[in-house]
């Protein structure tokens, strides 16, 4: 049987089979999250700062949401719970030196590596590609492989010498499970800190009450206790009146000790005393002094 023209269909263009799922490019996913930012979707550019969750953005698009969160974006989801400018950490990445740019190979005639990374690892040297996981320190933001931290285990930074934990840890990009972790992870440490906060405030409030019952518990003085303390200030004033003269002498004798003339000072050499113009060199005698001399035009 034959359609016209005298074509012969075939039989996957007759009968028609389920659909095959579309499987996602793993070179694409990991381009899209090591090479691109997670809120803009624009290229990665210094400076690149992570969220506790171990996204990664541009700091310019993150500081663009803070500032406006009203503007409708497409992954809004993604940056919920960014509060402020100290949920994110700037990050201390090492360069790539062999990642040429990205218009390195524009004439075409050159090998171009999809899977070269811009940063590396410092200690080991792997290429943040997806391919190795990477780990960020919230103390310091630097930026270090797994397998660097696994082979050289310390509790010092290995690029500044900044002490950190194991809590400090955050994956970059990692697994669902993982992110799950970081999720929990991170909601209990605000909730630390919500704790912390509200115990302060408690502390503060009863430090306040106790000084101002203190404060009202204090009556009226009897007469005779007014006679007693009249004369108590009296001789307190004339106290004060005593020491606020004598710290006053006090004062205008370390004055005078401190505007002694430098000629005065023996310690200083006489090279040094002839720099200023109360040494003898630089008066002039009666000889040298000339006197004023008036000019009248009417004299002639």
């Amino acid at each position: 049987m034959g359609c016209d023209g005298g074509t012969i269909p075939k039989r996957h263009e007759l009968v028609k089979g389920p659909k095959k799922v579309e499987k996602v490019d793993r070179n694409a996913e990991r381009a899209a999250k090591w090479k691109y930012c997670a809120l803009s979707q624009e290229k990665l550019r210094r400076p690149i700062v992570s969220c506790e969750m171990g996204r990664l953005y541009n700091k310019d698009a993150i500081i663009e949401y803070l500032l406006d969160k009203t503007a409708d974006r497409p992954n809004m989801e993604v940056v919920t719970h960014i509060r402020g400018i100290k949920d994110i950490k700037e990050l201390n990445l090492t360069d790539n030196p062999e990642w040429a740019g990205e218009r390195s190979n524009t004439k075409g005639d050159v090998y171009e590596d999809l899977h070269c990374g811009m940063f590396i690892c410092p200690v080991v040297g792997l290429e943040m590609n997806g391919k190795h996981r990477f780990c960020y320190l919230q103390t310091c933001g630097c930026v270090f492989s797994d397998r660097a931290l696994k082979e050289i285990k310390t509790d010092i930074c290995h690029k500044c010498g900044d002490l950190f934990k194991d809590e400090d840890l955050v994956v970059l990009n990692g697994t669902k499970e993982e992110g799950e972790k970081l999720r929990e992870k991170m909601e209990q440490k605000r909730a630390k800190a919500k704790t912390k906060k509200s115990k302060k405030s408690k502390a503060a409030e009863t430090v306040a009450t106790p000084s101002e019952s203190k404060g009202d518990t204090k009556g009226p003085a009897v007469d005779g206790t007014e006679s007693f303390l009249q004369t108590d200030g009296e001789s307190s004033q004339s106290d004060v009146a005593g020491t606020s003269s004598s710290t006053e002498g006090s004062k205008l004798s370390k004055s005078a000790a401190s505007k002694r003339s430098v000629q005065e000072m023996t310690e200083k050499s006489e090279v040094f005393k002839s720099l200023f113009t109360t040494h003898s060199s630089a008066k002039r005698t009666k000889a040298q002094t000339s006197n004023w001399v008036t000019h009248t035009p009417y004299h002639f």
